[in-house]
C-alpha cells in the first residue's frame, strides 16, 4: 500500500451511504487518505436527509454529485468498501475489499438516517485506525 492510501466507497445510488462515508473519511482523516465514492446506478442528486444529518455533524456534502462507478476508480483504490452494490462492483486482485451491511437511507426519516450515519462514522473511524497501522512503520 502506498504512503497515502486511496479508499473507494461504493453503494447503488451514490446518494447516501457512500457519500456519508466519504464525507466522514475526508473530515476525520484529512489529507492522509485519498477518498473516492461512486455508485453502480447513481441518482441525479444526493439524498437531502443524508445531506442534512451530515450537516448536523459539521460536514458539508451538499455540493457532492453522485458518480458512476468506473473500473478506473476501482483500479486506483487500495481499499474498496461496498454497501449493497453486490456483484456490480468489479473485483481486482491485490485490492482489499470490505462489504459494510448498512440500511439504505433512501426514503427514510431523519432519525433512521442518523442511526445509519452514526454506524458509518464508527466504521470509518475503525478503518482510519486500521489504515494508519498499515501505512506508518
Amino acid at each position: 500500500m502506498s504512503a497515502k492510501p486511496t479508499v473507494l466507497f461504493v453503494c447503488v445510488h451514490n446518494a447516501g451511504r457512500s457519500q456519508m462515508a466519504a464525507g466522514y473519511l475526508g473530515a476525520l482523516a484529512g489529507d492522509r487518505i485519498n477518498v473516492l465514492s461512486a455508485g453502480s446506478e447513481p441518482k441525479d442528486q444526493l439524498n437531502p436527509v443524508a445531506v442534512d444529518v451530515m450537516a448536523e455533524e459539521g460536514i458539508d456534502i451538499a455540493t457532492n454529485t453522485p458518480r458512476l462507478l468506473s473500473t478506473d476508480a476501482v483500479q486506483q483504490a487500495d481499499v474498496v468498501i461496498t454497501m449493497g452494490c453486490g456483484d456490480a462492483c468489479p473485483v481486482f486482485p491485490g485490492k482489499r475489499y470490505e462489504d459494510w451491511e448498512l440500511d439504505d437511507p433512501a426514503g427514510q426519516e431523519a432519525a433512521t438516517v442518523r442511526r445509519i450515519r452514526d454506524d458509518i462514522r464508527a466504521r470509518v473511524q475503525s478503518l482510519i485506525e486500521q489504515l494508519a497501522m498499515t501505512v506508518d512503520p
